[in-house]
C-alpha cells in the first residue's frame, strides 16, 4: 500500500449528501478483483450521458478538477454496500483523500485499507473547504498527516482527528497484511514453540 504522508493537490466540490457506494461505482464494474482499471467507472452515472459522452457539468469532467486528487464530500459518503471496489475506483481515479462530516463506517475503514485517508470535520469546517474547492484550478489544498492538518489555498488551516493506530498504518503504508508481516518473527518464534511440544 502507498504511504501517506503529505499530499498537495486539486480539491473538487462534491455538494451531495448520501452519496452511496453504487454511485461511488456502479454493479457493471464489479466482475473484476483487480484494483486498477476502475478509475474509469468511478462515478459513471454521473459523469457519462447515455450515449457515453462525458455530461459537462458533472465536477470531474470540469477542467479545473481533472486532475484532483481531494475529494470534498457531503455527509454520509460512502453508504450503502460494502463494496471494497468504491475505494478501489476511487484510488485508480487519483483521488487520495476524501473530506466529510461523516462517512459509513465500513467504508471509512476499507479506504484506510487501500491508501486513503477520510478525514471527518465538523459543518462549519467542511463547509470551509467546499468554499476553498469551488475555487476552481486554483483549489489547493495541503492534506500533512503527521500534523493533521489541511491547508487552504490562502494557508489558512484547519486541523483534524484521526485514530492513531489508523495514521500509523496510512503513514508506514502498511495494510492488514503489512501489519501481520511486521510481526512475522514472533509468529514464527510461537509457532517454533508449538512444534516444540508437539502440537505443530
Amino acid at each position: 500500500m502507498e504511504k501517506f504522508t503529505t499530499l498537495t493537490g486539486v480539491a473538487a466540490p462534491m455538494r451531495i449528501t448520501n452519496v452511496d457506494t453504487d454511485r461511488i461505482i456502479p454493479k457493471q464494474y464489479l466482475k473484476t478483483i483487480k484494483r486498477t482499471g476502475l478509475g474509469k467507472g468511478l462515478f459513471s452515472e454521473m459523469r457519462y450521458n447515455d450515449d457515453g459522452s462525458e455530461n459537462p457539468d458533472f465536477v470531474l469532467n470540469q477542467p479545473a478538477y481533472r486532475n484532483a486528487k481531494v475529494l470534498v464530500a457531503g455527509d454520509n459518503f460512502g453508504c450503502g454496500s460494502s463494496r471494497e471496489h468504491a475505494p478501489w475506483a476511487l484510488a485508480d481515479f487519483g483521488i487520495r483523500c476524501i473530506i466529510s462530516t461523516s462517512f459509513a463506517d465500513i467504508f471509512f475503514n476499507n479506504c484506510a485499507k487501500n491508501g486513503i485517508l477520510a478525514i471527518i470535520v465538523p459543518p462549519e469546517d467542511l463547509e470551509k473547504l467546499f468554499d476553498d474547492a469551488e475555487r476552481g484550478s486554483n483549489a489547493t489544498l495541503t492534506i500533512d498527516l503527521e500534523s493533521q492538518t489541511i491547508k487552504g489555498p490562502d494557508g489558512g488551516t484547519l486541523h483534524f482527528d484521526i485514530d492513531a493506530g489508523r495514521k500509523e498504518s496510512l503513514l508506514n503504508g502498511l495494510d492488514e497484511i503489512g501489519l501481520t508481516l511486521m510481526r512475522a518473527p514472533k509468529i514464527d518464534a510461537y509457532e517454533e514453540k508449538l512444534a516444540a511440544r508437539g502440537f505443530a
